[in-house]
């Protein structure tokens, strides 16, 4: 251990410590006045991403290669960084609103997103644990920062028990990895197998175990009889901030996991991975048709494009193709960050106090009222059908053209098939809003306004411009592996 290795990680020791800083500082912010540490909050997460820029491009272990640092992991970084601050813009009014104002509200989210920033960086198996337990404790206490309402309570409740029980999955999928390579280092799992020291059957259920313990926080079928329930009792600001952050750190630990220690096995957990992948997109899409509430929508939503997401790992398993499946990933989650904040934007700006306002039909009349938001939110609508020209629609192009160089003809067909599905529930929306009458109450609150301006301008720019976007994300899958 050197002070190179404390170097490595300075964006996440700064994220860290400021939030353990804050949380002492917020003690002497006189109630009323927690504006002050939202500001704070923000302007760590600043600071940590122009550290984090300062280290693009480097590649290197830390830690005895317990932590990496490589292209994959900065991209994913900024992301969750980006997430935090999306996340504190969207919760500045509204916890007011709400009156949940509390000043832990903001530091439980830095602890959250320093989580998020180690799961990138993880090397080892056990880092894997503690940064899924540091992104996943705060988040229990947040879905249910609302209290006492009854439906925040439940969630939390709900969150915490089926999250404990997936914890339970991995950790003892990887005493039984260990079992099998005596190593939890994910560059030495993979020089064991390749050696045919690894006891098989052992390997394969730890795989399983950790395959499933993933695959809840990712929210894929069937691991997902959480996510409407909690994204609906959720304060709506940590529903945002949980569909983006929380997906894209379980998808940066599926990648480096399975692609890192398990390339050699790839054949025996592919063909799992392809068919959780169909039915998530299949059951994620279909369920969202039933749905009236726009937050259990958005959340069927989120697991089909978890479903989306997941066809990338089996396609990874083809060498010939896995860094192009990594950077459409990072791609998508990127553009899937961008568009579903927007979203999110618009159902807290019709939100009331108590929790009405959230019934699609409550958006009828919302064209003719707030004409500049009804078209942000039609905008976010077709780019998560995928529709051109915004950013969904190439980030969805990307990855089923990576599944197609794969051979992957018939889950690609599925990916296309749900996608036209689902537009029959994200058009609904556009429909009820410009087709119907209605005297929605809409709020106009400056974070709130400027989140939605900002991701619509990313998401339309973005897919009539995707080129840089998709060569850094092209560059930071070449850099994905251990070297």
């Amino acid at each position: 251990m050197n002070a190179g290795d404390f170097s490595t990680i300075l964006p996440l020791l700064l994220v860290t410590g400021w939030a353990c800083v804050l949380l002492l500082v917020d003690l002497f912010i006189p109630r009323g006045r927690k504006a002050i540490t939202a500001a704070l909050s923000a302007l760590g997460l600043l600071t940590a991403i122009a550290l984090l820029l300062s280290q693009f491009g480097l590649e290197r272990e830390a830690f005895k290669g317990m932590i990496v640092v490589d292209g994959f992991a900065s991209f994913l970084q900024m992301v969750f960084l980006l997430s935090g601050l999306f996340g504190i813009a969207l919760a500045y009014d509204y916890v007011r609103r709400q009156n949940i104002e509390r000043g832990e509200y903001y530091t439980l989210l830095l602890f959250t997103v320093a989580g998020m920033m180690l799961m990138a960086q993880a090397g080892d198996l056990i880092v894997v644990f503690l940064a899924l337990e540091m992104l996943s404790l705060p988040l229990y206490v947040l879905t249910g920062i609302a209290r006492p309402r009854p439906d925040s309570e439940e969630a939390a409740m709900k969150y915490f028990l089926l999250g404990a029980f997936a914890s339970g999955f991995v950790i003892y999928g990887v005493a039984l990895i260990y079992g099998a390579t005596a190593s939890t280092r994910l560059s030495e799992i993979v020089a064991v197998v390749q050696a045919g020291q690894a006891i098989g059957g052992l390997l394969l259920a730890g795989m399983a175990f950790i395959l499933v313990g993933l695959g809840f926080k990712v929210a894929a079928v069937p691991f997902h009889m959480w996510t409407p329930d909690v994204y609906q009792g959720a304060p709506t600001s940590v529903t945002a901030f949980m569909s983006v952050g929380a997906k894209a750190a379980g998808f940066a630990a599926l990648l480096r996991v399975f692609l890192v220690a398990f390339p050699d096995v790839a054949p025996a957990w592919a063909v799992v991975a392809m068919w959780v992948s169909a039915f998530t997109m299949a059951w994620g899409n279909v369920a969202a048709i039933a749905q009236t509430n726009i937050k259990r929508m958005l959340a069927y939503s989120s697991i089909a494009h978890a479903g989306y997401i997941l066809m990338a790992l089996p396609a990874a398993a083809d060498p010939a193709v896995a860094s192009d499946a990594v950077g459409a990933v990072l791609f998508y989650l990127l553009a899937y960050a961008f568009t579903n904040f927007g979203a999110w934007a618009v159902v807290l700006a019709l939100e009331k106090k108590d929790g009405q306002g959230l019934a699609i039909e409550d958006y009828a009349g919302l064209g003719a009222r707030r004409p500049a938001l009804a078209l942000a939110m039609a905008l976010f609508m077709l780019s998560l059908t995928g529709v051109p020209p915004t950013v969904g629609f190439v980030a969805k192009f990307y990855l089923f053209r990576t599944v197609l160089q794969a051979d992957l003809v018939w889950l690609a067909l599925v990916g296309v098939v749900t996608s036209l599905i689902s537009a029959y529930y994200y058009m609904r929306v556009v429909v009820v809003m410009y087709m119907r009458q209605g005297e929605p109450e809409v709020r106009s609150e400056g974070w709130l306004n400027a989140t939605v301006l900002l991701a619509g301008l990313a998401t339309f720019i973005f897919g009539l411009l995707p080129a840089p976007l998709m060569g850094l994300a092209a560059r930071a899958g070449l850099l994905t592996f251990l070297r």
